[in-house]
């Protein structure tokens, strides 16, 4: 009985440290609350510079590889600028916003968003359902893709 219990405690202390040694799930990334606040608050982000017609601060917050995908047509960053410049945003919301995370450096957002707006004069108000998705160069989450379609 005494071997056994010594035997015990040499692979206790053997396997303690190899145990001790692994990184948990919780650790070694940020709390997914937090991750899901920040991503929605780029994404609300990104509505305001585009409303407040800031192409810079727009800019600065998409990938060099930014594609947007709408009924009318795919648009990379400069055509969404320039649409930006033919835009009228006047008021948005969103509403069901979900935020999920494929990879740990990517992050995919849904929501509904209702505007009130008008493009090159034409009223676009609606509610649109609406995904951006985000992806993590070094430290900086920036938008690579936005897609929206009208609700029927």
């Amino acid at each position: 009985m005494k071997r056994q219990f010594i035997l015990f405690c040499i692979t206790l202390i053997v396997i303690a440290p190899m145990c001790l040694g692994q990184s948990s799930p919780g650790k070694s990334s940020p709390k997914p609350g937090s991750n899901e606040s920040a991503i929605s608050d780029l994404e609300k982000s990104a509505w305001e510079a585009y409303k407040n017609k800031q192409a810079d601060a727009f800019k600065a917050l998409m990938s060099k590889d930014y594609y947007g995908v709408y009924s009318e047509g795919v648009k990379n960053l400069d055509g969404e600028l320039a649409d930006m410049a033919k835009t009228d945003l006047r008021d948005y919301s969103f509403a069901d916003v979900k935020v999920v995370f494929p990879h740990p450096k990517v992050a995919v957002v849904t929501y509904k968003a209702t505007v009130q707006a008008t493009h090159g004069g034409t009223d676009i108000s609606g509610t649109y359902n609406s995904g951006s998705v985000w992806i993590q160069q070094g430290k900086k989450w920036v938008g690579a893709f936005h897609t929206e379609a009208k609700a029927q």
